[in-house]
């Protein structure tokens, strides 16, 4: 399932914007990066999605890290809601769907 905004704009909550920082060392730049990869993966956040869709993003930057990301989208722009490095059972889930 893909659900990306083309082009691709973004929209950060000033009071949520250096969460994945201080948790995860992941910048906002940083988190923006897996959504230009050709390979990602996106599935529905269905046990946060009572008011508004939200969707889970596996994802590489562009040094190759993966990322796992949180969003939604509104008014046609992606909403970061978290992003953090990938576990390994999501490294190895991105890496099967890539092959």
């Amino acid at each position: 399932m893909k659900t990306i905004v083309e082009p691709l704009s973004f929209e950060w909550d000033h009071g949520n914007i250096n969460k994945s920082l201080d948790k995860h060392g992941v910048t906002t730049h940083l988190a923006e990066e897996p959504f230009t990869d050709p390979h990602l993966l996106t599935l529905p956040d269905r046990s946060h999605s009572q008011n508004e869709l939200r969707f889970h993003l596996l994802g590489s930057t562009h040094a190759g890290q993966i990322l796992f990301i949180t969003y939604c989208i509104r008014q046609n722009k992606i909403r970061i809601i978290s992003a953090r490095p990938a576990d390994k059972k999501e490294r190895k889930i991105y890496a099967n769907k890539k092959t």
